[in-house]
């Protein structure tokens, strides 16, 4: 099996193509990147620029440089020795557009004796024989329906007639009757739907790749890509959604040859990858909370609980109850279809109504501490979540009871389809109803409540930081490292900005204070988060701080939301957004705050950036974080960069100019290339990970380690609390042992083995990547 040392991440898309990728080759391997890490590059939905929404599996979208813009990336990066590592959907395929869809296309048209009806997840008999689609304005918009060109029209949506369903003349209401699908009115979704989503996306249907004749034809495409040595590993998307995740990586790895194979799969703290899932690892999220909280100071907890408190009219938030709430919104709401379908599961001897068997389910699946429990391995997870169902609703022991035993059933056999989906909706309810929610409203600091994180855990120390690696490279040397991702909520250097604030909890407080007295928002958790987030990017332009304030404000659902938008509460978060560019008291605070958290947040980033690149796995580097980087969530995160900028930058750096400052954006380029070069050509300096113990002063602020096993191998060094460091003097007596002559990756500067003050070491920048000096 081939595996990768590191990875770039590109996002493929209309403007900015395989071709484009393959242009940059060049670049990124003088960057030090070992393979290409490519989006999803299947035929999408047409202007889709993330690719999620695939629309024909079998073949290479022709807007994203088509098949052969695959072979031109992949021939360029065989002749600079890299690998090819494509992001795939087997999830679910997009819909939004039918006629883009042939699958999709041939089951509306034919129903259930279309020959792709096996391949999607559709309860025929609670439709009545028909699927629904909610797409109407509302139910009565069917009398605006058009029959043209041989297909019923609801403006400008298309979707097929079956045959012999209509002739001229015929009332297109009558016809619409006729059709194997039913188009019903879009606040239906949430309790009539009949067919599998992905999430809460009714334009993304859930496809059944359990089924070997539909995994064979959505992966045929695919399975080229190796037999043709096009491609060298899979990234796969939500395997949390498939019927069986741990068959699925088995097939996938048989029909590809044993290829390396990542899955993104959120672990919660102390969770650990099923022993039987054949894949390498996850892509990155358990790193990425782990190497956060390494920067953030334990000691500002209680200020920034004491805010939050205050913000909230004194009450301490329970985050376990915040969660059990938003999830319960989850299944109450955008998934109660899904919930309902489970609950027509439930066979009629347990004794329990639809209704109840809802509610009995959506208790438990509220109570989940993790996104699935694969079963059998995950069994006790599932009885322990039924186990607090019931202790926070007694009344509904008895139900509970009558349920656990069909839900620990969850194989392939009929009679085990409500075990098996209820496996795979647990996932759906988890990322809605947190990520996309509680994290939205528990915001005493936005570091904290990134994906794949607890916010709970405010801080990790150094030495349960070294536990954590130590671990990491014992069981997962082979899985993904990130920072930042299409997915994550706020860039890694907006997040080290944001981190300085445990470092000054009463300076915020009194920050965050004067704003709210200059533009007043009437929800005080929510302007604690929009302030933070405007604070970790700014400067920035109006249009993305609006965008990212609305969707924030509706993600949260407290003063307002997607489906009922409070117009009166919107006017004021729009006002509050644009008083930063337009008063200029607010102006002036913002820029007088962010003058003060740059430089600390640049020496956070700087060493988040080198211990992620550096500690046990295979390093992500998101596409332009080269750079400094501070964006938000998507789509802001996807925003066009210039590699010119950086492909001169990286020549000046190679031609001997160091940075100015740390702050420059050649010091981040100078710490990745650095980094990805040295593990790249020096792999034999990073095959274990040894603590190394800082004394002295400021020992607290170094965070230090050996990645050599039976010699001394690159020593990573990094700066942690820089506000705490300054109030402290600086380094003063604080040194590092060296066992061997080292010499800084980033400087050239040489140190002599035995006893070296930190000060000196760090003298140019906040860390240092040592290696053995030849």
């Amino acid at each position: 099996m081939k595996t990768p040392i590191s990875t770039y991440r590109l996002q493929i898309r209309s403007g900015f193509t395989l071709q484009d990728a393959a242009a940059q080759v060049p670049y990124l391997k003088s960057l030090g990147v070992d393979w290409i890490y490519l989006s999803p590059i299947l035929t999408a939905e047409k202007g889709s620029d993330h690719g999620y929404d695939v629309t024909d599996p079998s073949a290479v979208d022709p807007d994203r440089g088509g098949p052969e813009g695959l072979t031109a990336v992949s021939r360029a990066a065989r002749e600079a020795g890299m690998g090819v590592l494509v992001d795939i959907v087997p999830n679910h395929v997009g819909v939004a557009t039918p006629v883009q869809n042939p699958w999709w296309w041939s089951l509306l048209k034919e129903g259930r004796q279309s020959p792709y009806a096996p391949a999607f997840d559709v309860d025929w008999d609670f439709g009545g024989g028909r699927i629904r689609i909610p797409v109407l304005g509302e139910d009565s918009d069917v009398d605006v329906l058009e029959v043209r060109d041989g297909e019923l029209r609801y403006y400008d949506h298309r979707f097929p007639l079956a045959a012999g369903t209509y002739s001229a003349g015929d009332d297109p209401r009558e016809v619409h009757d006729r059709q194997h699908y039913e188009l019903v009115g879009w606040r239906r979704a949430d309790n009539e739907l009949n067919y599998r989503r992905f999430f809460a996306v009714n334009t993304l249907a859930g496809i059944k790749v359990e089924d070997p004749k539909v995994f064979d034809e959505a992966h045929e495409e695919i399975v080229r890509w190796f037999r043709e040595d096009l491609v060298d590993g899979l990234r796969i998307d939500h395997p949390d959604g498939l019927a069986d995740p741990g068959g699925y990586l088995h097939r996938l790895r048989e029909a590809t040859g044993g290829a390396y194979l990542l899955i993104e799969k959120i672990l919660e703290p102390g969770e650990e990858l099923p022993a039987g899932f054949e894949a390498e690892g996850t892509t990155g999220y358990d790193a990425l909370a782990d190497v956060d909280r390494l920067f953030v100071d334990p000691a500002g907890q209680a200020g920034l609980d004491a805010l939050d408190a205050s913000l909230r009219d004194g009450r301490v938030p329970d985050y376990e109850d915040m969660i059990r709430g938003t999830k319960r919104r989850i299944t109450d709401g955008i998934l109660h279809s899904e919930m309902l379908r489970l609950a027509r599961l439930v066979p009629a001897d347990a004794g329990l109504t639809v209704a109840a068997a809802a509610d009995a389910l959506s208790e438990i699946i509220s109570a989940f501490p993790v996104y699935r429990s694969y079963l059998p391995e995950g069994e006790d997870v599932l009885k322990e979540a039924c186990d607090l169902a019931v202790e926070r609703r007694p009344e509904l022991k008895d139900a509970v009871r009558s349920l656990l035993p069909l839900l620990l059933k969850a194989g392939p056999d009929a009679g085990e389809e409500l075990g098996r989906r209820f496996q795979q909706t647990s996932g759906m309810v988890m990322a809605k109803g947190v990520e996309d929610t509680a994290f939205f409203r528990y915001t005493r600091l936005g570091t904290l409540t990134e994906v794949g994180a607890d916010p709970t855990e405010f801080a990790v120390s150094v030495d349960d930081f070294h536990t954590r690696m130590t671990r990491r490279q014992e069981r997962l040397p082979l899985s993904m490292t990130t920072l930042s991702t299409h997915d994550t909520k706020r860039s890694e250097d907006t997040r080290a900005r944001i981190t300085v604030l445990a470092e000054c909890p009463a300076e915020w407080s009194a920050a965050l204070g004067r704003l709210q007295q200059l533009a007043p928002l009437p929800d005080g958790p929510l302007a604690n988060l929009l302030w933070q987030a405007i604070a970790g990017v700014w400067p920035a332009d109006r249009e993305r701080l609006q965008s990212y304030a609305q969707k924030a404000a509706r993600e949260a659902g407290n003063s307002t939301d997607w489906l009922d938008p409070n117009e009166e509460f919107e006017t004021k978060l729009t006002a509050a957004v644009d008083a930063a560019f337009d008063n200029p008291a607010v102006r002036a605070e913002l820029d007088s705050l962010v003058e003060w958290l740059d430089p600390r947040g640049a020496v956070n980033a700087l060493g988040a950036k080198l211990v992620q690149l550096t500690i046990p796995g295979v390093p992500d580097v998101y596409q332009g974080t080269e750079f400094w980087d501070r964006s938000l969530t998507d789509p802001d995160n996807r925003r066009p960069f210039d590699f010119g900028a950086r492909r001169a930058a990286l020549a000046r750096l190679d031609g001997g100019d160091l940075p100015d400052s740390y702050r420059d954006d050649d010091a981040k380029l100078l710490v990745t290339s650095r980094a990805l070069r040295l593990r790249r050509d020096r792999q034999d300096l990073f095959t274990g990970y040894t603590p190394l113990q800082a004394t002295g002063h400021a020992a607290g602020h170094v965070v230090a380690f050996d990645r050599g096993q039976d010699a001394p191998g690159a020593v990573t060094v990094a700066t942690r609390l820089p506000h705490g460091l300054e109030q402290r003097g600086g380094w003063q007596d604080t040194t590092l042992e060296l066992a061997v002559p080292m010499t800084d990756q980033l400087t050239g500067r040489s140190f002599e083995p035995g006893s070296v003050a930190v000060g000196d070491l760090l003298r140019h920048f906040p860390v240092a990547l040592l290696a053995p000096t030849a």
